[in-house]
């Protein structure tokens, strides 16, 4: 039997919000604090950019896999635990990684670090769903979300500027410590589940009951979108390091950190869009997201400073808006074994970042910025066209 859920009114509400934005902080800037440091990387270790961007996809890769895996565990022994241990487990390598001798090592330790931070991605929008009121699970996930940005803001500028002041190792101790102590936080303060149920179902039913999902034309519509938007989201950011380094711009990576903070705009965009949702209408509000994605990415090709640093800070709205949305829509659309839906979103929404950081690279040394950026901006928009086409039959 369920038990009454949590309304923005309850403090436990409150408790969950503050725990599952402190683990998403964590996560998040554990998964992008490679990103600003692939021109670091390529030089220290004497790697190719394809090669150094793989500090980052075989992050994806091992998450990804963790998502698949921890997702069907999710469902059978609750979420809790997966969302706490991730945090220990993901925050350990970074004691270890600085003391790597090779890139082969690190990249080892990053997919095993990916696959770690997996437990809290893959438990935390199953638990907003079965712990939250319907009427405020938009609301609750849009806070998630804009915590994911503000950890993917932290991230990337705390490894910038850590490394450009002190070293790239140092920032990864940074990272350590700060881990444990948020795990120590989430631990005490995350409230037990209330209605888990867990699934009775054999495991090879719960296969089925996954691939069910991949039948769903509904949901691969979604998962399609969170793919579509992280492609061209990641491949911007991924790329930017090296386009501002260069000339005419020349610029520190300690400077280019700051551009992260771009992020900001994404942490505020996310909620805001879950109460627009709520009154305007979802489609439209994540319609005119994808359209302020695609918009503020193709401001970037400008040789102005302040139209790209305009153009970033429109780019993350557009995109945190798009996403908190599409993500929110999941659980709405799967009829159970909704653990694994969420698992299976986030799959198609992290092969996004695996392809936006490594398979985009081929472009990027072939067409440069203006490239990358003509096909990162378009791609959205021709997504949303091509479903509204096919709808219309």
């Amino acid at each position: 039997m369920y038990s009454q859920r949590y309304t923005i009114k309850d403090r436990s509400f409150w408790k969950i919000i503050f725990s599952l934005l402190l683990a998403s902080l964590f996560i998040f800037a554990n998964m992008y604090a490679v990103q600003p440091l692939l021109p670091v990387f390529a030089d220290e270790f004497q790697v190719s950019v394809s090669t150094a961007s793989l500090s980052l996809s075989l992050t994806i890769f091992g998450l990804i896999l963790g998502l698949i895996i921890l997702g069907f565990f999710s469902d059978r022994n609750g979420r809790k635990f997966y969302i706490t241990y991730a945090l220990l487990g993901s925050a350990i390598p970074f004691f270890v990684i600085p003391l790597a001798d090779s890139f082969a090592v690190l990249l080892i330790l990053r997919f095993i670090q990916g696959f770690a931070m997996a437990g809290v991605p893959a438990a935390a929008l199953a638990y907003i769903i079965e712990e939250i009121d319907r009427k405020n699970i938009a609301y609750a996930t849009a806070l998630y979300i804009s915590s994911n940005a503000l950890g993917g803001m932290i991230g990337r500028f705390l490894t910038g500027f850590l490394t450009d002041t002190f070293s790239w190792q140092f920032s990864f101790y940074v990272f350590a410590l700060s881990g444990l102590i948020i795990f120590l936080a989430v631990l005490f303060l995350l409230p037990p589940s209330k209605n888990f149920q867990s699934s009775q179902l054999s495991f090879t039913k719960d296969i089925e009951g996954f691939l069910f999902h991949l039948k769903n034309p509904a949901l691969l519509v979604v998962f399609g979108l969170g793919a579509v938007l992280q492609i061209s989201f990641t491949g911007v950011w991924t790329y930017l390091p090296f386009h501002l380094e260069a000339p005419p711009y020349s610029m520190s990576l300690k400077a280019i950190s700051y551009l992260f903070f771009a992020y900001g705009i994404g942490v505020i965009g996310s909620p805001l869009a879950g109460r627009a949702a709520e009154k305007f209408g979802f489609r439209k509000i994540r319609l005119i997201g994808v359209f302020i994605l695609s918009a503020g990415i193709f401001m970037t090709l400008s040789s102005a400073l302040w139209l790209i640093v305009i153009g970033l800070c429109l780019t993350c709205l557009g995109f945190f808006t798009a996403h908190s949305l599409t993500a929110s829509s999941v659980g709405q659309q799967a009829t159970h074994h909704k653990g694994s839906a969420s698992s299976l979103y986030l799959v198609s929404y992290y092969l996004g970042v695996a392809i936006g950081s490594s398979l985009l690279s081929p472009l990027w040394l072939s067409a440069g910025w203006t490239g990358l950026i003509f096909f990162t901006s378009v791609l959205p928009l021709f997504y949303v066209f091509v479903l509204t086409i096919y709808k219309k039959k």
